[in-house]
């Protein structure tokens, strides 16, 4: 809730201060007939009704769980960053289009003292509003915002690019309007293909932050009872919303007391100290016996022959059942998994004739 007033509250001075640019550069540009100005005043709308869009899909994403939606409704909050990129994507084809036609049909801005002085104004508010808005959309993990500040820190170099241009055009009568329109046509279309991009990779699922999934793992190793941390997965279903699920190898001597004492341990460290909701899978280990460590030690050697494997986890030796399981991770681009597989457990089956194999591919999902 505080952070939806947060994003509520930081969005409606985004309009305010975008309604008061919008009014000011229109006139200007009016006035002066400035299309780079007025173009400059059309992206300021599209800035305010962007806002607008922020301020519903925070109060919809924020909506609690419910039977028919248990997992939320925080992924509202990236299509509501769609459709702004739409917004802002059509607003650069119209300025595209108009700049076009005054370059093919040039008309000479009017600048005036009172006219340039209002456009550094708005470079300056532009510049550390935009900051503002920023800093916060970071503070409070809001994609809407972010991008919001970024645009509006990005609006007053184009903005300032306009006062530039308007400086030439008095000391040497010297039209950059249609020039200068175009290029900004071409940079706000770039900035809305490059957001919608970024959220449509959020929306599809993109593969977990280095980082973040490495201080995951670091956090549930330092359990001494958890040999390795493998498999993370996590999902997004909103800023504030993540799941997942890991697994740990453990040795096999250990009770389901126990088990069940360090797995609650560990979902409530990480989600603690990260905000995630994490389920724990349990790999069993046994490299104790004179054989299982010589299995181990094949398997590895075999391993080292193929750069399309990442890394092997998951193995584990059942000597009376005769079945030796493990989970191999490859390279995304490798087309020979099936055949690689089939090549290890061969030579396995050569040296260690008795057992069966159960070997799993497994998919790279994090570092």
């Amino acid at each position: 809730m505080k952070r939806e007033k947060i994003i509520i509250k930081t969005s409606i001075q985004g309009i305010f201060v975008n309604v008061i640019l919008v009014i000011f550069k229109a006139t200007v540009g009016f006035v002066v007939n400035s299309i780079a100005i007025i173009l400059d005043a059309l992206n300021n709308l599209s800035d305010a009704l962007s806002s607008i869009i922020t301020i519903i899909g925070a109060k919809l994403a924020s909506k609690s769980p419910d039977k028919k939606h248990p997992y939320g409704h925080g992924r509202i909050e990236y299509f509501a960053s769609v459709i702004i990129s739409f917004i802002v994507l059509i607003a650069g084809l119209t300025a595209f289009k108009e700049s076009i036609e005054k370059i093919i049909n040039p008309v000479h801005a009017n600048y005036t003292i009172v006219s340039l002085f209002i456009i550094i104004v708005a470079v300056i508010v532009k510049f550390f509003f935009g900051r503002y808005v920023k800093n916060i959309g970071n503070k409070i993990d809001s994609g809407s915002l972010i991008a919001s500040g970024t645009d509006a820190i990005f609006d007053s170099a184009l903005s300032f690019s306009t006062f530039i241009a308007a400086i030439i055009s008095m000391l040497w009568n010297i039209s950059l309007e249609g020039i200068l329109g175009l290029i900004i046509s071409v940079i706000i279309i770039k900035s809305s293909i490059d957001l919608l991009k970024e959220t449509l990779n959020t929306i599809i699922g993109i593969r977990i932050d280095s980082d973040l999934a490495k201080n995951i793992k670091k956090q549930i190793n330092t359990f001494d009872e958890v040999k390795g941390a493998y498999d993370l997965v996590l999902h997004n279903y909103g800023p504030t919303r993540i799941m997942g699920s890991v697994h740990i190898e453990v040795a096999d001597t250990m009770s389901a007391k126990e088990i069940h004492k360090l797995t609650r341990e560990i979902r409530y460290k990480v989600y603690s100290k990260f905000g995630i909701i994490l389920t724990v899978g349990i790999y069993a280990t046994n490299i104790d016996s004179k054989e299982s460590k010589a299995i181990h030690h094949t398997l590895l050697s075999l391993i080292k022959k193929y750069e399309d494997i990442i890394q092997m986890h998951g193995f584990y030796v059942d000597e009376e059942e005769k079945i030796i399981s493990f989970d191999l991770i490859f390279e995304f681009e490798s087309k020979r998994k099936d055949d690689i597989c089939t090549e290890i457990i061969k030579e396995l089956k050569e040296k260690y004739p008795t057992y069966e194999y159960y070997p799993i591919i497994d998919t790279d999902f994090s570092e």
